[in-house]
Formats: structure tokens, C-alpha cells, sequence
């Protein structure tokens, strides 16, 4: 198993002295306390539902719309934890449904509800039916259960942000920023939480969960070379979530601060450490074709074939920022968590805007891409929208 932490440049997890001087809060507060999950098999999802499991809540309900995820998370959980007094079950059911609906509708009696799923790859935009689908998930179904749980009394709600969300410049991460919006409007009837953060190291989907499925299949690693991100590990995700759930105030946005312990390295450098780590020499290639013609014959030779470019497709930010300068921090509270502390401020009639066309262009059954970032430049005037013309599924 890939260790992560060295891949990273890290001798310890981030949130160590934080989880330790709350942790005997976590622990009493989970023992008497209801959880519903929703999108919970996915990576950061099974992260949080762990970190919930373990400290033995009540309740413990997870949805998410992948069957086999939650299959995966049962046995990990069950191979890891064992087992728990209360009440653990998952329901694959999809958020937008009528059975979802149906579920909540019969037993939606939660304390905390935990919201992780999300279309979060800057790819979902290059065509608009993915797009329009971002939209529904990332800011409809989100505003839809927390309607749904403020009649059903829950005392908070938490949803996943990004730290794209932050001057966005690509449709996932403005949809993110028009999310909190919607936030804003619903934390005047519930205490709302969220959190911004780095790169998952090797969640689902990544370019590192990436690398683990081209060694298996002898395939060439590729990365770019000239974009450099913050990572945390998967139990660093479900931790953060977890602390801004149960310890954030309404309309506060957590993150991870930025330190010596959490800095910027480039997806070709850990490439060149995941292959060490690995037993490969990397071996760098001119082309496409010269790493898919090597990867038949350097592994024998125990050399990897790695392509390493600049990145040139829509939606890349050059770099990656956790709040802008127009936000109001508290970094004192914890030891690596720094908080954004937000006022409910939104502006109804561009939210209401928002709903009337989305649902105008669905009625119609037709609506443009450029259509929806024209749409999102009116709720985020200043969006930079970086537009190439080039997008990553037309890349190896």
C-alpha cells in the first residue's frame, strides 16, 4: 500500500493536536447524536463515515448513489471497527430521487446531516448535459436536503465546498461558490457548515488514484509538470469535515491553514516519489506514443515510462487559495484549522434568477454552455473563467 504521508513531504497527519484537544468533545457529543451521510462512499465520505463510526454514534445512516462503494465501505468499516451498539445502515439511493424522498419522508430523524456529494472534477464542464448535472448536485440537491432537514428538526447541516470555490475560475469551483450562496440564504432556518480544501491524495477519480490504476494496468504515468497543488490524505478530509460539522459555527467555512505542514508540491514530483516508492526508476518520455510503445518493456527493466507536460486545458487555476481577501479569518481557535466567519449575506433576487433559468433551460429540454457560464457571471460578476478550448479527456 502506497504511504502517503512521504509522498507528500510530511512526517505526521495535519490535524494531530486539533483532533487530540477535541477529541473527548467528539467522542461524547457522536455517542449521543443521530448521522445521515449523503454521498458517504465516496473517498471523503467513507473518510467522515469512519471518523463518526469509531466514536460509536447513535445513528449512523449513509446514502450514496454507488452500490458497490457501499459495499466497500461496510467491509472496511466491519474489517476495521467491528461493530457498533446503534443504528448503522446504508441505502443506495440517488439525492435527486423519489425514493430518496420516500426515505427521508419515513425516517429522516437525524442530528447532523452530513452532506459529501458532489461532481467535483473540472472535466464534468466540458459539454453542458455533464454541466447542467453539476449544477443539479453541487447546488440543487444540496439546497433540496437542507429544505428537507430543516422539517425534519435536524440542529445542523454540513456540506463539502473547495478551495475552488475561492475566485473561481472553472465552472466546478463557481458552482461551489454559488452553493454557499445558496447556503447563506438557508442558514437563516438552520445552523449551516462547510469546508474548503486541498487535493484528496489518491481519492476516488484523482490523478494519483490514477497512477495506482496505470501501474496495475502497465500503462505510462502521466502528470503535469508545472501545476502544484496542496494534499491532504483521506482520514485529513474526514477529520476537517468532521471538525467543522460538529464545531463550526452557522456560516462558517473551515480549512486547512497554511503552514510549513501543509505546502504546495507539484503532481511530477510525487509521480517521481510514487515511483520510488514503488520500486521504478522514472523514465522520462518525449510523447504519447514513445510511453505507450515503452510501458510494454521498461517495467521488466525496472524504469516506468512518465510523460510530464504543461498543463493546457480549461479550468486549471495556476494556483490554489483557501479564502480571498475580502473574508474574515479566525485563526486562533485551532492549531491548523482556520476558519472564514461569514455574515448571511446573499442577494435573493439573483439566487431567485438562478432558479427561474435553470428550470426555464430543462423545461425546454435545450441550453448552450455558454449559456450557463453567462449564467454564472451574473452571480459572480468578477468569475474568471479560464476558457482554453482544450479539456482533459483529450489528453492520455
Amino acid at each position: 500500500m502506497t504511504e502517503i504521508l512521504p509522498l507528500l513531504g510530511r512526517t505526521k497527519p495535519l490535524f494531530t493536536e486539533d483532533i487530540a484537544a477535541y477529541d473527548i468533545a467528539l467522542c461524547d457529543i457522536i455517542a449521543n447524536s443521530r448521522f445521515l451521510v449523503l454521498g458517504g462512499a465516496g473517498s471523503i465520505g467513507q473518510a467522515v463515515c469512519k471518523e463518526i463510526f469509531r466514536r460509536q454514534p447513535k445513528k449512523l445512516h449513509v446514502v450514496d448513489l454507488s452500490e458497490n462503494n457501499l459495499v466497500e465501505l461496510v467491509r472496511d468499516i466491519r474489517s476495521a471497527f467491528g461493530y457498533i451498539n446503534g443504528d448503522f445502515q446504508t441505502f443506495a439511493l440517488d439525492i435527486g430521487s423519489v425514493e430518496y424522498d420516500a426515505f427521508i419522508a419515513a425516517d429522516g430523524n437525524f442530528d447532523y446531516v452530513l452532506n459529501l456529494s458532489a461532481l467535483k472534477h473540472v472535466r464534468s464542464e466540458k459539454d453542458p448535459y455533464t454541466l447542467m448535472r453539476m449544477i443539479d448536485v453541487n447546488v440543487f440537491n444540496t439546497d433540496k436536503t437542507i429544505a428537507q432537514s430543516v422539517a425534519k428538526g435536524a440542529k445542523k447541516y454540513f456540506c463539502v465546498s473547495t478551495d475552488k470555490a475561492a475566485n473561481p475560475v472553472n465552472m466546478m469551483g463557481a458552482s461551489k461558490r454559488i452553493m454557499e450562496m445558496f447556503l447563506m440564504r438557508r442558514s437563516k432556518d438552520i445552523a449551516i457548515s462547510t469546508a474548503r480544501f486541498a487535493n484528496v491524495a489518491f481519492s476516488d477519480g484523482s490523478l494519483l488514484h490514477g497512477f495506482n490504476q496505470r501501474i496495475q494496468k502497465r500503462q505510462p504515468i502521466v502528470a503535469p509538470n508545472d501545476v502544484k497543488r496542496y494534499f491532504v490524505t483521506p482520514q485529513e478530509s474526514g477529520e476537517l469535515c468532521l471538525m467543522s460539522c460538529i464545531f463550526g459555527d452557522n456560516r462558517d467555512i473551515f480549512f486547512p491553514k497554511l503552514s510549513e505542514a501543509l505546502h504546495l508540491i507539484s503532481f511530477a514530483d510525487i509521480a517521481v516519489k510514487y515511483l520510488h516508492q514503488a520500486g521504478y526508476e522514472p523514465y522520462l518520455c518525449a510523447n504519447e506514443a514513445q510511453a505507450r510503445e515503452l510501458a510494454k518493456t521498461l517495467p521488466g527493466q525496472g524504469k516506468w515510462p512518465c510523460l510530464f507536460t504543461a498543463s493546457d486545458t480549461t479550468g486549471e487555476k495556476d494556483f490554489e487559495e483557501f479564502y480571498t481577501v475580502n473574508e474574515v479569518l479566525d485563526m486562533a481557535r485551532f492549531e491548523n484549522l482556520g476558519v472564514i466567519k461569514n455574515e448571511a449575506r446573499y442577494q435573493p433576487e439573483l439566487l431567485e434568477l438562478f432558479e427561474q433559468e435553470i428550470n426555464r433551460m430543462k423545461q425546454a429540454r435545450a441550453w448552450t454552455r455558454p449559456q450557463l457560464v453567462e449564467l454564472f457571471h451574473k452571480l459572480i460578476p468578477d468569475f474568471n473563467h479560464k476558457e482554453t478550448g482544450k479539456y482533459l479527456d483529450g489528453k492520455m
